[in-house]
Formats: C-alpha cells, sequence, structure tokens
C-alpha cells in the first residue's frame, strides 16, 4: 500500500480521524508506505541464457510473493490481504501497530492487536480507492512539517527522548522503525485521508467548547500524568481535540459507508497457509 491516513491539524484513528475514527476503521493502508519490515521477499535466482547471435535475450517474468522461492532462513512478506486488487502484507500491518507510538491523543488501553491493525489497513486501503475517484488537493510540505513539529511536543513518550532536538526525534523514529523521510510519506498521507473523510462526513457536526474542556480534563490529562510527561495547553491542542471528538459523533456514518463500499467491491483475508487467489 503506497498511502497512509491524515491527521490534519492532527487530525488523528488512527491518529485523529483514524484514531478516534478509526477506532472503528480503526491513517493513512493507508500509509502506506511500506517503511522497515524484517520480511523482505528475495528476488528470483535464475540461470543466464545465452541466447543466439541474432536474438535478444528474454526477460523472466516478474516474480509476485506467491512465485518466490523460500530460502532456507529466510521468511517471505506475506499477502494478509486482498481488497478489490490492492494487496496488504504482513508488514503493513507491523507498520500499522508501530505507528501507534506517534499518537498523543491515545490511551494506554487503546493497544492495538493484529486483527484491529488489518481492519483498520483493509477500511484504510477502501478509502484510498475512493480518493482517487474524487482526487483532492495533498497537503502542503509546510503543513506536514507543522503537524510533525506539533506531534514532537505533544507525544509524551518524547520527553524522555529530547524529540525538540534532531538527534532526540531521530532516536523516537528509529525505535518505532521509521526514517524521517518514512514517517514524513506516512504522515502527509494520513493527513490526506482524514481531510478526504472530514470533507465527507463534517458537515452539521458540531463541537462546543465545554466538550472540548471535558475530554482534555478528563481524558488527556489523566494518560499524560499517568506517563508522568508535561500536558500541553488547552489553547494548543484544542483544534486536535475538536478533531477526535468530530470523528467519534461522525463514526457511525463512516462505518455505514465502508460497509457499503465493502458489499460493492471484493476484500479476501487470507490465513496463514492460504495463497493468494
Amino acid at each position: 500500500m503506497n498511502r497512509a491516513i491524515k491527521l490534519g491539524t492532527v487530525r488523528t484513528d488512527g491518529w485523529l480521524i483514524l484514531a478516534a475514527v478509526l477506532c472503528i476503521l480503526a491513517p493513512s493502508a493507508f500509509a502506506q508506505a511500506p517503511d522497515s519490515s524484517s520480511n523482505n521477499a528475495p528476488g528470483l535466482s535464475t540461470q543466464p541464457q545465452v541466447p543466439p547471435p541474432t536474438t535478444a535475450p528474454v526477460p523472466p517474468a516478474p516474480a509476485t510473493p506467491s512465485m518466490m522461492p523460500k530460502v532456507p532462513g529466510t521468511e517471505l512478506d506475506r499477502v494478509v490481504a486482498i481488497v478489490n486488487e490492492d494487496l496488504i502484507l504482513d508488514s503493513d500491518v507491523n507498520e500499522e501497530l508501530r505507528i501507534q507510538a506517534f499518537d498523543p491523543y491515545r490511551t494506554s488501553s487503546e493497544k492495538l492487536s493484529n486483527d484491529r491493525a488489518l481492519e483498520r489497513l483493509i477500511n484504510r486501503a477502501l478509502i484510498l480507492q475512493q480518493l482517487k475517484l474524487q482526487p483532492e488537493d495533498e497537503p502542503s510540505d509546510a503543513e506536514v512539517n507543522k503537524e510533525i513539529d506539533q506531534l514532537r511536543r505533544d507525544i509524551p513518550a518524547c520527553a524522555q527522548y529530547h524529540c525538540q532536538t534532531k538527534e532526540g526525534w531521530d532516536h523516537f523514529l528509529a525505535d518505532n522503525g521509521f526514517t524521517e523521510a518514512s514517517f514524513f510519506t506516512r504522515w502527509k498521507e494520513r493527513m490526506d485521508v482524514l481531510s478526504f473523510i472530514e470533507d465527507r462526513f463534517q458537515l452539521g457536526v458540531n463541537i462546543t467548547p465545554e466538550q472540548v474542556q471535558t475530554y482534555y480534563d478528563k481524558t488527556l490529562l489523566p494518560e499524560y500524568a499517568r506517563q508522568r510527561a508535561p500536558a500541553p495547553k488547552l489553547n494548543t491542542i484544542s483544534n486536535q481535540i475538536r478533531q477526535v471528538l468530530l470523528q467519534q459523533q461522525i463514526s457511525n456514518l463512516l462505518q455505514d459507508w465502508l460497509k457499503s463500499l465493502r458489499a460493492q467491491g471484493s476484500v479476501v483475508v487470507l490465513h496463514p497457509g492460504e495463497e493468494a487467489p
């Protein structure tokens, strides 16, 4: 998958629209920009052929994951789902699990399981396919960098890494399996997807200042305290909180829409030992 889920204005899941919305998706599979995976399929090994003097060599047919030979000690990246011909790989699920660490608005009880991560990726793939049919302007690099800068200040675990410094941020990225470039690509795709969701569903939904204050007091402050990290001021993250609450309200609409997309298309989940059709 080569797109990820977006957190516009730190719209979140996945995070915010898809951390909160993606409680049902769960982005931006999504994003997935494949980053780091231990399951890299080896290339095919073929014996070179000597063609007749006047005949050009015929290139071998492209290899697919199911065609790749297994080398002792090497595990191939397995296809775990097919969404309207788009493949979701085991490494995509692994990345979706790892990217949780960059959501400053989830609580410790919201740990993602493999099944839930796969469900999010399937939903994300369906959304990305719709986005291709109704393309929108992508977020600018400046907008992406602005959100990433905000993340570096708001992620509780970043306090011990000193993410405000480049060295600390690079260390935090590496410990979660990302490089600066791969994370930028993933977050930009996530922002793109979340913006698409907002534009489609948020019309008519209103979040009051009182709701934002309640979420800050009863959800975020206790979580930051639990992690012994300084909490950001409400006025610096009120818009992000609003996005979380917004997605909670539209989650039912989004869920119904995704069910419709599944019914219209083809979603195949492959279990260990099963081969792609």
